[in-house]
């Protein structure tokens, strides 16, 4: 099957062979003809598989061919269609997905998020759009100030919509629909659905056509998982050994808080190795310099929490390292699907210590196999026993009321 057959117009398919995309993935090649009909979607397939463009493209024909992108200039004129994202990293993406395939149309979409200045994003929704990417507090915040007009949406897409509807964003969500116009189509995608994620989702999907592409929670064929048991003092004596001796190339490494990401990046950085980080307490120009560092090969590890784990692209990625477990089984399947992308194989590797057996179990029932398992080479790992003692509980001081209050670090 080709894009031509999709029934795609000719500008976007001509946009998509231009990136060396001529066969649509499975995701692809059942999404958008369901979305050219009109059908509300609910679309879960395995990371790496081209989710993004399976819901971009068929966005960008229903708005050309709807005569919603003509006629310019039309200042401040609402937009028809909202994409809707956890991260400031994935709104980005989406927003150059939506630029590279767009460009021989003349649709007009704006990214707004947080972190960064309004004035910027503000202008932007004042020259008119056709398409608006957002993560939810920005987007509240612009429509608080009556920046924003969502009363024209015709498109609604959650894209990564399982961590979108967890109870970190659902009351942000409830109150983007309640903004919306009642009509309208509304397309969820996500590499991971629950049952309770589903059924949430049922409450604002009209008769909604389910496309599972491949088995529920199963992370990217082409990612060659194992397992090393090390103790927690050996774990970045071995990761240094790997990216040494292994000649590794780029390789993501993920952390479960961003304190952890910090001290491994400084321990690394000593090593002799050039690290970025990124976190949620970064500045986001210090986060999008280090991940543009990473992607142009200018730093050859990323370290990194939970906040890279979802929808970021990074060509050709070799590697990824679980240097800490996470705490939901089902972030590892985003986490190890940055790699094994776009038909490329790729490594993933997860450093499990004793105290983390339990995360190791989750993940594995939700995979429902072993993992492949290796003991970590014990002269390479000793070298931790030397390795300082993990800083003492922050102090307690007492507060005026006479209660106690610690610093917690997260």
């Amino acid at each position: 099957m080709a894009f031509a057959s999709l029934g795609l117009s000719k500008a976007l398919v001509r946009a998509a062979a231009e990136q060396r995309y001529t066969s649509p993935t499975p995701i692809q090649s059942r999404a958008i003809p369901a979305i050219l009909d009109g059908r509300d979607l609910l679309a879960a397939a395995q990371t790496g598989t081209g989710k993004t463009a399976a819901f971009t493209l068929p966005l960008l024909h229903c708005l050309v061919k709807a005569g919603q992108t003509k006629n310019r200039p039309q200042p401040g004129r609402a937009p028809r269609a909202l994409v809707l994202v956890p991260t400031r990293e994935l709104a980005a993406q989406v927003g150059e997905s939506i630029r590279v395939y767009g460009r021989h149309t003349e649709t007009r979409a704006a990214v707004v998020f947080g972190g960064v200045g309004l004035k910027p994003q503000v202008e932007a929704l004042r020259r008119g759009i056709d398409l608006l990417v957002a993560t939810p507090g920005r987007l509240l915040d612009l429509v608080g100030q009556r920046h924003a007009n969502l009363t024209k949406i015709d498109f609604f897409v959650l894209d990564e919509a399982d961590r979108m509807l967890d109870l970190g964003f659902i009351h942000d969500i409830q109150r983007i629909l309640r903004l919306l116009p009642k009509v309208r189509q509304n397309l969820l995608f996500s590499a991971t659905f629950s049952e309770d994620i589903r059924e949430l989702a049922a409450g604002f999907l009209h008769n909604p056509l389910c496309i599972d592409v491949a088995p529920r929670n199963a992370p990217a064929e082409l990612v060659n998982q194992c397992v090393y048991h090390v103790p927690k003092a050996g774990k970045q004596f071995l990761l240094a050994h790997f990216l040494r001796q292994g000649h590794w190339g780029q390789t993501l490494v993920f952390t479960r808080t961003k304190y952890g990401a910090d001290r491994l990046a400084n321990q690394l950085g000593r090593s002799g190795f050039q690290v970025s980080v990124i976190h949620g307490n970064k500045s986001q120009t210090a986060r999008t310099r280090a991940l543009s560092d990473f992607k142009a090969n200018r730093v050859q590890v990323l370290v990194a929490t939970d906040i890279a784990a979802r929808g970021l692209d990074i060509h050709q990625l070799p590697h990824v390292v679980n240097y800490e477990l996470p705490d939901v089984p089902s972030d590892y399947i985003h986490r190890i699907g940055r790699t094994g992308r776009a038909g490329v194989c790729g490594e993933a590797l997860s450093l499990v210590c004793t105290d983390e057996a339990l995360k190791l179990g989750g993940i594995e029932r939700l995979l429902g196999r072993k993992l492949p398992a290796y003991p970590a080479p014990a002269d390479i790992v000793s070298a931790g026993k030397a390795e300082p003692a993990a800083p003492a509980a922050p102090p307690r001081r007492r507060l005026p009321n006479g209660r106690r209050h610690t610093t917690r670090v997260s």
